[in-house]
């Protein structure tokens, strides 16, 4: 099995993030684990009828049809390493079609919500209560992903310029611009975190005990103040910046210059933010259109 080569190609000419990378190595490993218990010593020489046997059981285990499409996506990005390198001669998932699955509407805060939230979180004291505010108005202000938070270093804040420098996926950088509230919040932050015994002293982010953040404390803090104003069953990072961008183009934004903030690389990725507003325009078209007020 090419695993070690197929990680350095992953992570080196493809640039892949740590949380990616490990994303994809555990659903080969998963993979290799199955082809095992079907004393298949090899998984770089074998058919499509076993990667299907492995579809059914995930299946009838109680996967959900997003989860198998995404690691069948590990998959098929092995077995096109492999075809790469000349390791083998035909890809088993050549012919291979993704599972349907149901499109699901993630319901973004209001504009309400994301006040509330950041009001609660001015309503405490300390390092921690100024760090989680910060990281409400970020999300909210920038659009910025979870790991790219994480990822913010002390030298990427232009202060002159009110600029953010952010390293997106595949290392890809962009510029993000800082609204005068959370420049003032940002400087607030650092005035605390000056008070820590800082360990990893070059990222922007970190614990109580001066150690950069992580990602899962990261989700806990943005879900533990959204759960005190929001009755929403969703109330992750993802939501904020989901409603960064339902706000900026329900207010009239430019769809290209969001998809800029943003960091995608394509316009279709940047659409699914248009769901609400989309819903917007149908009112105000029931609401104005002179036929439909005859009725």
């Amino acid at each position: 099995m090419n695993k070690a080569a197929f990680e350095e190609y992953l992570a080196l000419e493809k640039k892949y993030s740590p949380h990616t990378l490990t994303a994809y190595l555990n659903d080969l490993n998963e993979f290799q684990n199955f082809a095992t218990a079907q004393e298949i010593d090899n998984i770089d020489d074998i058919s499509y009828s076993i990667i299907r046997h492995w579809i059914v059981t995930l299946s009838e285990s109680g996967i959900t049809p997003r989860s198998i499409n995404r690691k069948i996506a590990s998959l098929k990005a092995y077995y096109r390493f492999l075809r790469k390198i000349g390791a083998i001669n035909n890809n088993p998932l050549t012919k291979h079609h993704a599972l349907k699955t149901s499109k699901s509407v993630q319901i973004p805060f209001s504009v309400k919500e994301v006040d509330d939230a950041i009001r609660v979180a001015e309503e405490g004291e300390g390092f921690e209560a100024i760090r989680d505010k910060l990281i409400l108005e970020l999300f909210y202000s920038t659009g910025i992903r979870r790991a790219e938070l994480i990822n913010i270093k002390m030298s990427d804040i232009d202060f002159s310029s009110k600029l953010l420098k952010v390293l997106g996926k595949r290392n890809k950088e962009r510029f993000v611009p800082l609204i005068p509230a959370v420049v003032e919040t940002i400087k607030q932050y650092i005035d605390q975190r000056k008070k820590l015994e800082i360990v990893e002293e070059e990222f922007l982010f970190l614990t109580a005990k001066g150690k950069r953040m992580y990602a899962e404390l990261v989700y806990l803090t943005v879900k533990r103040y959204f759960d005190k104003v929001s009755e929403k069953t969703k109330t992750s990072p993802h939501i904020l910046r989901h409603s960064f961008a339902t706000h900026l183009l329900n207010e009239g934004a430019n769809i290209n210059a969001v998809k800029e903030l943003l960091g995608h690389t394509s316009l279709a990725a940047t659409q699914i933010y248009t769901h609400t507003g989309i819903a917007r325009l149908k009112e105000v078209y029931a609401q104005a259109h002179p036929r439909n007020k005859k009725n």
